[in-house]
């Protein structure tokens, strides 16, 4: 979105200093005149004086919040039009008949409660997210949206970008670990929860500097339904790992038995010791060994 907004640089006519003593010799011109006009009863120094006067007192008020700190601006209209916008930090003095607002280009943030969404799957989550911006285009920011309501826009833009990116990605999935989910995107979430808060808050002048969740879980409703889901596939997943090693296991102590010639069985033989290996290697217990002094006939 293109930029309507006007950078006014401060020069050496608008320096508040060399204005401050303009304004003490207004004053002190004025002071005179009217002295003068009061001691010898001359007319025209009175009128001269009182017209100092207005001059001073419509002078005195270019300097009206025009003390910039800095990451502040001001936004100036004349009669309801559009002049310009004071970056420049300092002391400085504007035409008195401009209106003036205050516009801080602080980074501020907010925490964006928690809310409750459906993810991909349609699983009810609840998600919450931490939003860094400030203001990047003050014309935007100032005559774009409504002054009064201006963090609620916020507040109200990121929650529907938040709703629309959670409900993009599943909130987990162990079957397929390679899949971007809201567990497990970390970055890749955050670029495009930025992305989208960006979109949102565009009209509005805003920069997102930096979004991200900051809570994720399901809701209370299912939590315990999902949390025994997860364990079950994560014990599945584990048992699968330990079964594959496991056969690993006893075919490389067949073809080392066989290899090194340690004994010689036979296939029954064979079956009983990959019989007893898997039990060992696969069971969620120590064995209990039992010594056979005999045939196994």
């Amino acid at each position: 979105m293109e930029s309507k907004e006007i950078a006014k640089k401060m020069t050496v006519v608008n320096n508040g200093f060399l204005h401050l003593l303009i304004n003490i010799a207004l004053l002190a011109l004025a002071l005179y005149l009217c002295i003068n006009a009061g001691e010898n009863n001359f007319t025209l120094s009175g009128i001269i004086g009182g017209l100092c006067w207005i001059l001073w007192g419509l002078h005195i008020a270019g300097f009206k919040q025009m003390v910039i700190q800095p990451n502040h601006a001001r936004v100036l209209t004349f009669f309801g039009k559009y002049v310009g916008t004071v970056r420049d930090n300092g002391f400085f003095w504007t035409n008195p008949f401009y209106a003036r607002k205050k516009m801080s280009l602080r980074a501020d943030n907010m925490d964006v409660e928690p809310i409750k969404v459906n993810d991909r799957n349609g699983n009810p989550i609840m998600i919450g997210l931490v939003l860094v911006w400030k203001v990047e285009d003050t014309y935007r920011a100032c005559f774009d949206v409504e002054a009064t309501s201006y963090n609620s826009f916020v507040a109200v833009q990121s929650d529907s970008a938040l709703r629309k990116v959670a409900s993009l990605y599943a909130y987990d999935n162990l079957e397929d670990q390679n899949e971007v989910t809201l567990r497990n995107g970390g970055d890749e979430i955050n670029r495009r929860l930025e992305a989208e808060i960006r979109k949102h808050l565009e009209i509005a002048g805003i920069e997102v500097v930096e979004a991200r969740i900051n809570y994720l879980a399901y809701a209370q409703e299912i939590a315990s339904v999902m949390l025994k889901r997860q364990q079950a596939e994560a014990i599945i997943a584990a048992r699968e790992k330990i079964v594959e090693g496991a056969v690993s296991m006893v075919d490389m102590a067949l073809k080392k038995l066989a290899a090194d010639n340690v004994v010689d069985m036979d296939e029954e033989r064979k079956a009983a010791m990959v019989s007893n290996l898997m039990v060992v290697l696969c069971g969620d217990e120590g064995p209990s060994p039992v010594i056979n002094t005999g045939s196994i006939y």
